[in-house]
C-alpha cells in the first residue's frame, strides 16, 4: 500500500480498516507503525465516528474497550485539534482540564515513589513509603468525582446529539479506574510489614496500572473528548453545565477556584403545567406518571398545607396507616388523638417559625419496626408551605447484611 497520506474520504475508512486488523490481532506492530506514519494529521471526528460505526455493526462494547487504549497510545500527538474552540476561565472544559493537571501532578509524585521501591532496605523505609503510596492513592480516589460530571452531565448532552458509543466506551472505562483505584488502596491498607520483592511486585502489578489508567483517560480527554464536546455541545447548554457541576463537587481544586459561567435570565423555566405536561425544575411528568410514582416509592406520604389542612396523600400497595379521602382538607390536629394534639402543635410551631426542618420518630408496630418523619416544606426564600409525613415499615432493612449490588441482579 502507499505511504501517502489518505485524502478526507477514505482516511476514516482505513483508520477503521486498521482498528479492525489490531482487533484481529493481525500484524499489530505493522500495523500501529503505518497508522502513525499515514495518519499524522486525525481529525478527531473521524477517531469518533469510527468508534460509533464499529459499536453499531455490533462489535462488542469490550472490545472497542480494549482497542481504544491501543489506538489512543497509537494516535497520542497526532490527532488533529486545529480549529478546536478555546475555552476561558470557569468554562466546564476548562475546569476538567484543571483537575486532570492536578491528577497527572499526583502521579507524577506516585511515579517518583514507584522508583525508590526497588531500594528499600529496612520494613521501616516500607512502611514510609508504603504510607506515602496510600496518601496519595487516596488522593487520586477523588478522580471519582471527575467522572461523575462527565458520566452525569456532559454525557446526556453529547446523546442528545445521537453520540452514544463512546460515552459508553469511556463509562466502561470509567469503571475499570475505579475497580483498579479500588484494589490499590485495599493493598496499600493491608500491606503492613512487606519485603523489597513483594513491594517492587505489588508497584507492577497494582499500583502502576491504577495510576496509568488514569493517565490514559487524560490523555482520551485531552485529545478527543474534548474537542468532540466542544463541537457538539452549544453554550447554552456548556451554562446549565457549570450550574450543576458544584452539585457533584471537584476533584483535587478548590471549589471556590472555578468562576461559574454567567446566567442568562429566563433559562430556567418556572415549574408549570401545559397541556396535562407538569414541568418541574428537574423534569416533566404527566398526571398519571405521577400518580404511579407517589404511589409506588416505598413509603407513605402525606402532605398537610401551610392552614394546617390535609391536602394529599399517597395510596401504596401496603399503608402503614389507614388513609381515605374523607380526611382530605381536615384540620391535621384532628387526625391526632387528643393526648398528642399538643406536640402536633409543637412541631407546625416549630416548622413555620422556622426552629426546626424535621422532626423523626420510631415506633414497633407489632413485629414492624416503623419509622415516621415530619419534614417541613419551604419555597425557594424558605417561606413555610406545609408539611410533609413520610412513614416507612424499615422492619426487613433492618435485617439487611453485606451488599447486594446492581451488577449481581438475577431476573
Amino acid at each position: 500500500m502507499s505511504d501517502r497520506i489518505p485524502d478526507a474520504q477514505n482516511r476514516k475508512k482505513i483508520l477503521k480498516h486498521m482498528i479492525l486488523q489490531l482487533h484481529s490481532g493481525e500484524a499489530p506492530e505493522e500495523v500501529k507503525n503505518r497508522l502513525a506514519l499515514w495518519l499524522q494529521k486525525i481529525p478527531y471526528q473521524d477517531v469518533v465516528e469510527v468508534e460509533q460505526e464499529l459499536m453499531a455493526e455490533g462489535l462488542p462494547q469490550e472490545e472497542v474497550l480494549r482497542l481504544c487504549d491501543v489506538h489512543a497510545r497509537v494516535l497520542e500527538g497526532k490527532i488533529d485539534r486545529t480549529g478546536t474552540p478555546a475555552v476561558g476561565p470557569g468554562h466546564p472544559v476548562e475546569i476538567l482540564k484543571r483537575e486532570n493537571s492536578a491528577l497527572e501532578k499526583v502521579v507524577e509524585r506516585l511515579q517518583e515513589l514507584y522508583s525508590r521501591s526497588g531500594s528499600v532496605k529496612t520494613p521501616e523505609q516500607a512502611r514510609i513509603l508504603v504510607s506515602g503510596m496510600a496518601e496519595l492513592f487516596n488522593s487520586l480516589a477523588q478522580v471519582a468525582l471527575h467522572y461523575a460530571k462527565k458520566e452525569n452531565l456532559v454525557f446526556p448532552y453529547l446523546e442528545k446529539q445521537g453520540i452514544t458509543g463512546p460515552p459508553k466506551v469511556m463509562w466502561s472505562k470509567h469503571d475499570e479506574t475505579r475497580r483498579m483505584l479500588k484494589a490499590a488502596q485495599q493493598v496499600l491498607g493491608v500491606s503492613g510489614t512487606i519485603s523489597s520483592g513483594d513491594l517492587e511486585a505489588m508497584v507492577e502489578t497494582v499500583l502502576k496500572p491504577a495510576s496509568q489508567s488514569i493517565l490514559e483517560m487524560i490523555l482520551k480527554e485531552e485529545e478527543i473528548f474534548f474537542p468532540m464536546c466542544l463541537d457538539k455541545i452549544t453554550e447554552k447548554d456548556w451554562r446549565e453545565i457549570g450550574r450543576q457541576m458544584p452539585e457533584i463537587g471537584f476533584c483535587l481544586i478548590e471549589a471556590g477556584a472555578d468562576r461559574k459561567p454567567a446566567e442568562e435570565p429566563g433559562e430556567i423555566q418556572d415549574a408549570g403545567i401545559l397541556d396535562g405536561t407538569l414541568t418541574l425544575p428537574t423534569g416533566t411528568l404527566n398526571a398519571a406518571e405521577l400518580t404511579s410514582l407517589l404511589n409506588t416509592v416505598p413509603f407513605d406520604i402525606t402532605f398537610v398545607d401551610s392552614d394546617d389542612k390535609v391536602r394529599y396523600f399517597s395510596q401504596g400497595k401496603e399503608r402503614i396507616f389507614a388513609r381515605n379521602r374523607s380526611i382530605l382538607g381536615r384540620d391535621v390536629r384532628l387526625c391526632h388523638p387528643t393526648s398528642s394534639v399538643h406536640v402536633v402543635e409543637k412541631i407546625l410551631a416549630d416548622f413555620k417559625s422556622g426552629k426546626r426542618d424535621s422532626a423523626p420518630f420510631w415506633i414497633k408496630l407489632g413485629k414492624k419496626f416503623i419509622h415516621i418523619e415530619y419534614f417541613a416544606l419551604r419555597d425557594g426564600k424558605g417561606r413555610y408551605l406545609g408539611t410533609l409525613e413520610v412513614s416507612q415499615d424499615l422492619t426487613l432493612k433492618k435485617s439487611l447484611k453485606g451488599e447486594q449490588r446492581l451488577l449481581s441482579y438475577e431476573s
